[in-house]
């Protein structure tokens, strides 16, 4: 009777382990909660409205390298993803002064600080382990002034608000890693002057700056 009720026991066991792992189904990929770390090619340049020289057109810009961390959760229905994101960068880009030639670019003498976004993408899966997507949203960034020669900040920034569009490519490595690709375009319209200490903000004022940035990503879910 033992013997029997030991195998009757035994045997549901062994039935039950397959019957949860059905109930319990992997994690797709391009779905729920994820974390990244992000490093590409920044570049800042004055809008069409912005011009530093009365005889020209001003097409100088600032580059550098653009780094940072972003976050998102993503949801996945068929092969559509949807899902909110938001990311803060820094950059290395800023204005130079090359052999006495002020290389500016429409807001001064400035240094590239952090830059904030929030928004939304909207994703296809094309291939089981490849996503394509476009994305949108709010961004706002931060350009240090700097003094006369360039080389010490002076303790105010411009504060730039402004939006932004994107495209790009998302490939999982597996389900809880991935690798993407992607371009996007800010545009500032609106800053401010921010001073330390007790100074108050300046007011709002009209800006026309375009970011250009190709990036790139690796990143884990969750």
């Amino acid at each position: 009777m033992k013997k029997a009720l030991l195998c009757l026991t035994s045997g549901a066991a062994m039935i039950s382990v397959p019957a949860m792992a059905q109930d319990v189904a992997p994690v797709q990929p391009f779905e729920q909660f994820h974390v990244e770390a992000l490093a590409g090619y920044d570049v800042t340049r004055a809008g069409s409205s912005i011009d530093d020289d009365s005889n020209i057109d001003n097409d100088q810009s600032i580059d550098g390298l653009s780094y940072g961390v972003g976050a998102g959760y993503d949801f996945r229905m068929n092969n559509f993803v949807f899902g909110p994101e938001a990311e803060v960068t820094w950059s290395t880009a800023k204005t130079k002064f090359d052999n006495g030639d002020f290389e500016g670019f429409g807001i001064g003498n400035v240094k590239a600080n952090r830059d904030l976004y929030v928004g939304a993408r909207l994703g296809y899966v094309v291939a089981p382990k490849t996503m394509v997507y476009v994305k949108g949203g709010y961004t706002n960034a931060k350009f240090d002034v700097r003094n006369a020669v360039g080389t010490v900040d002076t303790k105010r920034d411009i504060d730039a608000d402004g939006w932004r569009i994107g495209a790009g490519v998302e490939q999982a490595i597996s389900h809880n890693t991935f690798v993407k690709l992607e371009y996007r375009y800010s545009n500032y319209g609106k800053g401010e002057i921010d001073y330390t200490g007790d100074i108050p903000d300046s007011q709002r004022f009209n800006l026309d700056l375009d970011r250009h940035q190709v990036m790139a990503g690796v990143g884990v879910r969750f």
